[in-house]
């Protein structure tokens, strides 16, 4: 648990010895964030070793956690992607692999290692990036591009939504088990998730967030001192939106790198303090002046609530946000750790509202034209549920619900057959 850097040592990293490895650095979006959820999950089977790094959410996961289950699986965490490992396990030739890959929904980019391969998987949406790219001559895959240019990769190309790549020894192939499926990329990844400096859909993160920015300045426009980016993901939109209007651009807010994601605390008195800790303002950047506060989004309203008192406590005449992407109506099933809806203040909120709860002069969305507009693609080419509420894989909330009441069910006759041994036969 922790950032990589403390976690491994120099001395660590020179004990592992080996031709193929493979990392992962995400937190458990589906499960507890706890150290049995870590990743690359292991396990040792008739196939050998098998490991797997897991990005995005299975839908289907409570259904197929049960059957496994029910045949006798047993499982170590909580995580979805432990039921992957459970598939690929069982014994069957190597097409049986790709078979086990076609009973998963949902959303999957994958990265898996046995003793003689590494494999690289994108489900048939493309909803999570993954990217292909070589380094003295061995194959290296990683969800940005960005990691190439860190360890001087070239970067080849992007997995295709739905493809299999089975590297080894003898080079690289690829496969396509899944059926066709109308692509659904995840647009935040423009928004928020990917680093600027990555390569996605042949265009650079940064180029999309600046035009954002840009399209936000023709759809809200506003006289205004200074532009003010909330950093560091809001940077490039707030460029594109100055540029576009000529107003002043300015880091008034001082971004601590040393403290997490605060819409990711457990309470609402943590993520408050965070907040402060998080950002400090420089407050003769922003007295007396009429300013444009420009953010990527807003989830509860904490962290934009936070930075409005702090623009009016600093002195500020005016304080006007503009975000760079819609409102979030709808919760993301795909791999995003947004709340439950009840908690997504622009779904409780109307525009009016959230402007009151802010306490700004103004509020305004970029709509999903202009936010799809800035991709130079179509709206057809991504997902947009937690936008629009459509989502491309259907979701039923409802059935993991009845799984979970099942298996309380089946825990609390077990803890009864202690005292009523006879019972223990209706578990089997």
């Amino acid at each position: 648990m922790g950032l990589v850097s403390q976690v491994f040592s120099p001395a660590d990293l020179d004990r592992l010895k080996g031709t193929r490895a493979i990392g992962h650095v995400r937190y458990s979006t589906t499960g507890s964030s706890n150290l049995k959820n870590a990743q690359p999950l292991m396990v040792d089977c008739a196939r050998g070793q098998l490991a797997i790094g897991h990005n995005g959410n299975l839908v289907n996961a409570g259904l197929l956690r049960d059957e496994l289950e029910q045949k006798g699986s047993i499982f170590q965490t909580t995580v979805d992607s432990e039921i992957i490992l459970h598939l690929l396990a069982q014994p069957h030739d190597s097409s049986g692999v790709l078979a086990a890959l076609r009973n998963i929904q949902g959303a999957f980019s994958l990265v898996m290692m046995s003793e003689r391969e590494i494999i690289g998987v994108r489900d048939p949406f493309g909803f999570r990036p993954l990217a292909l790219g070589k380094l003295d001559g061995a194959y290296v895959l990683s969800s940005e591009t960005c990691a190439f240019d860190l360890i001087h990769a070239e970067f080849i190309r992007e997995i295709e939504p739905g493809e299999v790549v089975i590297i080894n020894e003898d080079g690289i192939r690829s496969e396509f088990p899944f059926k066709v499926e109308k692509r659904a990329f995840c647009v935040f990844e423009y928004v928020y998730f990917a680093r600027p400096d990555s390569v996605m859909g042949d265009v650079t993160v940064a180029r999309v967030r600046t035009e954002m920015g840009r399209q936000l300045a023709r759809l809200h426009p506003v006289e205004a001192d200074i532009v003010v980016p909330v950093p560091d993901s809001g940077n490039y939109a707030a460029f594109g939106f100055a540029e576009e209007l000529g107003i002043a651009y300015s880091h008034a807010f001082v971004r601590n790198h040393y403290i997490g994601r605060t819409f990711l605390q457990p309470t609402q008195l943590i993520r408050d303090f965070n907040v402060r800790v998080k950002l400090n303002l420089i407050k003769e950047a922003v007295a007396g002046k009429r300013v444009v506060v420009v953010d990527d989004s807003i989830v509860r309203g904490t962290t934009a609530r936070a930075r409005v008192v702090n623009m009016r406590e600093a002195g500020a005449k005016e304080v006007h946000m503009r975000i760079s992407c819609p409102p979030h109506r709808f919760a993301c099933h795909y791999g995003i750790d947004f709340p439950d809806p009840e908690k997504l203040l622009a779904n409780q909120c109307t525009l009016e509202q959230i402007r009151e709860y802010l306490g700004a002069d103004s509020i305004g969305y970029l709509d999903i034209d202009g936010m799809v507009k800035a991709t130079g693609q179509d709206s057809e080419s991504f997902c947009l549920a937690c936008f629009n509420g459509k989502y491309p894989v259907p979701v039923d909330p409802s059935v993991d619900k009845f799984i979970m009441e099942r298996r309380r069910q089946r825990l609390n006759l077990l803890a009864s057959t202690q005292e009523q041994p006879e019972l223990f036969d209706s578990l089997r």
